[in-house]
């Protein structure tokens, strides 16, 4: 997450410092530290499904964090480098972007119902922070897709469609 993204926007875009977005994401940490449900409880699975018990609230909050996670950021990186070496048309990494938020909102709700089932409360408020964060990197992706994608697309490449540069 926010490999490619971020430096666009301190670099190019500029509408905010590291510094502002480090205050930020400290504030909406604490706050949501604040707001997070007590932990220590730990939900009985009654489904034979992990899909169905991660959806309810009835894993732990690693079971249903870190296995996609992983999984996302790894397709995002590799979207972003087939996208930038000019090997996937710009249409292709907004399908790939699209199929992959479906994913996103049910990898969302699963964190959030399954907050209470961690030690610690900082874990909670960490993996819905980088929930939250999953949403901001989308949109940064659309804000670099639609204003400014001759930044992150190599539009000269002969391999591009080059009319979905602008």
């Amino acid at each position: 997450m926010f490999y490619f993204s971020l430096p666009i926007l301190f670099n190019d875009i500029q509408w905010v410092s590291p510094l502002e977005c480090l205050l930020i994401t400290l504030g909406v940490l604490v706050l949501l530290y604040l707001s997070a449900p007590q932990t220590g409880q730990h939900g009985q699975q009654t489904s034979d499904s992990f899909l169905l018990s991660a959806w309810l609230g009835e894993l732990p909050l690693h079971w249903v964090f870190w296995p996609f996670f992983l999984f996302l950021n790894a397709s995002l990186l590799c979207a972003d480098l087939l996208a930038k070496a000019g090997k996937i048309t710009v249409s292709s990494w907004d399908e790939i972007h699209f199929a992959l938020l479906l994913t996103v909102i049910w990898w969302t709700i699963g964190v959030w119902r399954c907050s209470a089932n961690t030690a610690h409360k900082i874990w909670a408020a960490l993996a819905r922070l980088t929930t939250l964060a999953v949403f901001l990197e989308y949109g940064l992706k659309l804000l670099i897709r639609i204003d400014y994608p001759r930044i992150f697309f190599n539009c000269e490449d002969i391999l591009l469609d080059y009319g979905s540069c602008f």
